[in-house]
């Protein structure tokens, strides 16, 4: 079993049906899936994306600055930070939000040494605001942040249930990888994650595992061993 995680979830995924905003019942099931697998001793930290709310690429595509509008996203993540730690108080799960930027009272400023000592008092620590600059992704966040707090794995969670050869939402004879690794899915041009993110995990060993988070259960299976997604790994 895992020690510590960092969980990347989409906030796509938290938008749930409606394809935008919160959707609260999916923001409860990942609160209640996170508990289960904290009160085994995971420790877990957590990097929720934006783009239920606003995606920074997409509005610099649609003519706002991009500066500007990557700054936007990182408000985004922050919002949907701030939700699902206030779903983690409705069912008494300790968390804390650390955000990249200062932004007190709203999240205390980030630092390894805090997110660390944090997670080593079983806290589940939400990191929000991505890498704090513009043009990186939640992707790379994600990566930096796992690195940083010396996770033993990074756990994207979507709403597929692991790496295909092509987007099975749009081509029914994609197959699913079991395992891949990380020179393959630069090779094969695999949307895992941006290349960035892909490149820094590559380059520091940290292994990479996609499943479905949105079928209730699957973290806890994940952290089980069970085998239902796909292990990027050198």
């Amino acid at each position: 079993m895992f020690k510590r995680i960092l969980l990347k979830l989409s906030g796509e995924s938290l938008a749930g049906e409606s394809k935008q905003g919160i959707d609260t019942q999916r923001l409860a099931d990942y609160a209640r899936q996170v508990k289960e697998i904290a009160q085994k001793g995971v420790q877990i930290g957590i990097v929720i994306g934006g783009g239920n709310i606003f995606r920074g690429l997409s509005g610099a595509q649609q003519g706002y600055d991009r500066v500007k509008g990557d700054q936007m996203g990182m408000l985004a993540t922050v919002i949907n930070a701030l939700a699902l730690k206030s779903a983690f108080d409705a069912i008494n799960q300790p968390s804390r939000v650390l955000t990249s930027i200062r932004m007190q009272p709203i999240g205390e400023y980030y630092s390894h040494d805090k997110a660390i000592r944090l997670l080593e008092e079983g806290t589940v620590v939400i990191l929000a605001g991505g890498t704090g600059s513009p043009y990186f992704t939640t992707d790379t966040g994600s990566s930096l942040r796992a690195l940083e707090i010396k996770a033993d794995v990074m756990l994207k969670g979507t709403r597929v249930d692991g790496i295909y050869t092509a987007d099975p939402e749009k081509d029914p004879t994609a197959t699913k990888f079991t395992e891949i690794t990380y020179d393959e899915v630069i090779r094969r041009g695999l949307k895992v994650m941006d290349m960035t993110a892909i490149v820094m995990c590559r380059d520091n060993g940290l292994p990479i595992y996609v499943f479905n988070m949105d079928q209730s259960g699957n973290l806890a299976k994940v952290i089980n061993g069970e085998q239902i997604g796909t292990l990027v790994k050198p």
